[in-house]
């Protein structure tokens, strides 16, 4: 054994995969030298990110208290200084007129890419259920998915899948900061998923993609402040440094969906000038983090999350000061999701059309460069929308927004709407269908037409933990209380029996999500994510 492979090992002592090693593929991904890689990233960042973690924390309670998220008076020179840009984005990061998002399911990676959208943002994230075989087995097709070569026969449909010659850009979205990886663990801790998921994606996909003249792309979620967003981009920075690859190979896109980044939007764009080329309005997560982070102020109440769209002001304002605040930076402006999914009736597909339409119309009006759909099917209408907008143009970088008072009054006014039984009970069942396959190891599912995922699965959770807890009145004169939330529940629960069948209700674990989500609504401390508490259940089937 030579010194550098002493080296090695000792770099590696750290870290231990307790996840199952038997499939040789695994062993390849998790490489001896990939997780040399991952274990300078865990040791360098991962002690700064848990005080990230707690900052937050320390953040919350304060709006807990009663203050009320505002842009920082520390950071005021940034946002006062015109003169600085984010750095140029590559050709190839120019043209996101339309984007389709979805887990990294090997069929559906390949159904993404040959969608005919522009780019295609595989998701770690909210869209898969973080099982170790879904994380693993994700980079493996990620992997083929940029040599070129990936492949898929189903053998149900006797269907072989594989790329078309002209498929979609590729970017992958890691965990966010909060999720851990249980079964890679560093001085017996689980490690940042985040991390993995980055760490093997970037080192087993940069050289391919530099031989297609290509950088490694990044979706970042969740982000709540300039300082986490600095420590993405030391990561970046280091990253490259270690493989010996030039500043800016790594560019990222940041999703704004939490309310605290709104107010620091250009503070994360100028703590990664060298990297970030676009940010994203993440619609589903922003509802929910304002619930979430609003949620102890009793005038700050938001309806029933299905008549909460973008046309109410507080969203369509998040949507204008983005599209402003990113082109005065020379960043790209991305709208966000139709979470929409075709349907068999011809009317009921005419209402998709419009309602999709109408969506990808305000977007492209508010000055956006490109939105995003969640399945294929729809990529041609929503191309449409912004061709006829855009007159030509593959973005409109040069928009410039007439609106200039979008202020903290606004982007926090409260919208009104309904409030009644049927939309608690949809809730009720949209949650117990989605959390059912997220511990069961799916993490996108299509449910009542829409294609849900975990953010508007947090939604309905934090609708009705609000409801119960601010003891609010329904339109029928109602207060919603814990023990009508629960007679429901189980009520809704025998309904889900009736949609599903007997079997298929036999062998899953809806009464299992019940209880979970009957303790989740009803704490008196409102859980961050679902996720969290949810990941135990998620080990059996790991």
């Amino acid at each position: 054994m030579n010194l550098n492979d002493v080296a090695e090992r000792e770099q590696t002592a750290c870290l231990r995969v307790v996840g199952n090693m038997d499939n040789p593929e695994y062993q390849a991904i998790l490489s001896t030298e990939a997780l040399s890689f991952l274990n300078q990233l865990v040791t360098r960042f991962a002690p700064r990110r848990d005080a990230l973690l707690q900052a937050r924390e320390e953040q919350q309670q304060r709006y807990d208290a009663g203050a009320l998220p505002n842009f920082r008076a520390d950071t005021q020179a940034i946002r006062d200084n015109k003169s600085w840009k984010v750095a140029t984005p590559p050709a190839e990061l120019l043209d996101r007129r339309v984007e389709i998002t979805g887990p990294i399911d090997r069929k559906m990676v390949i159904n993404a890419l040959n969608s005919g959208a522009k780019v295609f943002m595989c998701c770690f994230e909210d869209a898969s259920s973080p099982t170790w075989d879904n994380m693993v087995q994700g980079q493996i097709n990620l992997r083929d998915a940029n040599d070129k070569t990936i492949s898929f026969y189903d053998q149900k449909k006797d269907k072989h899948y594989q790329l078309n010659q002209d498929p979609a850009l590729l970017i992958a979205r890691p965990r966010g900061l909060h999720l851990p990886e249980q079964s890679i663990q560093f001085a017996g801790q689980p490690i940042p998923g985040c991390l993995m998921d980055f760490a093997l994606y970037f080192y087993h996909n940069y050289l391919s993609r530099a031989e297609q003249g290509l950088g490694v792309y990044y979706y970042i979620p969740k982000l709540e402040s300039m300082e986490e967003s600095q420590w993405w981009d030391d990561v970046f920075s280091f990253t490259e440094d270690y493989f010996g690859v030039q500043r800016g190979t790594i560019r990222a896109t940041v999703l704004i969906e939490t309310l605290p980044a709104v107010f620091q939007m250009d503070e994360i764009l100028y703590a990664m000038r060298d990297h970030i080329v676009a940010m994203n309005c993440g619609r589903w997560d922003y509802i929910f983090s304002y619930i979430k982070t609003l949620k102890n102020h009793p005038d700050r109440i938001l309806p029933d999350r299905h008549v909460v769209g973008m046309d109410k002001e507080f969203l369509n304002a998040y949507s204008q000061l983005l599209v402003r605040t990113c082109h005065q930076r020379g960043a790209l402006a991305m709208g966000g999701m139709s979470a929409f999914i075709p349907a068999k009736d011809p009317s009921e597909m005419e209402r998709v059309t419009a309602k999709v339409i109408e969506d990808k119309e305000r977007e492209s009006r508010n000055g956006h460069d490109g939105t995003w759909v969640a399945h294929p099917a729809l990529v041609d209408l929503a191309m449409s929308v912004f061709d006829k907008n855009l007159q030509g143009k593959t973005n409109q970088l040069d928009f410039v927004s007439p609106t200039h008072n979008i202020g903290a009054d606004l982007l926090l006014k409260p919208c009104e709407g309904s409030r009644d039984e049927a939309g608690v009970r949809k809730n009720i069942r949209i949650a117990l269908y989605y959390i059912e396959a997220w511990i069961q190891g799916q993490g996108c599912v299509p449910i009542y037409g829409l294609m849900e995922d975990a953010a508007t699965a947090e939604i309905s959770r934090a609708n009705i933990w609000q409801w119960i807890h601010h003891s609010i009145a329904l339109d029928d004169g109602q207060v919603f209380s814990k023990s009508l939330f629960h007679s429901w529940l189980y009520q809704e629960l025998d309904t889900i029996k009736q949609e599903v069948g007997d079997a298929r209700y036999a062998a899953g674990r809806f009464e299992q999500t019940a209880d979970l989500f009957f303790e989740l609504s009803t704490a008196d401390e409102f859980a961050n994510f679902l996720t969290l508490p949810s990941y135990p259940l998620l080990q059996g089937v790991a």
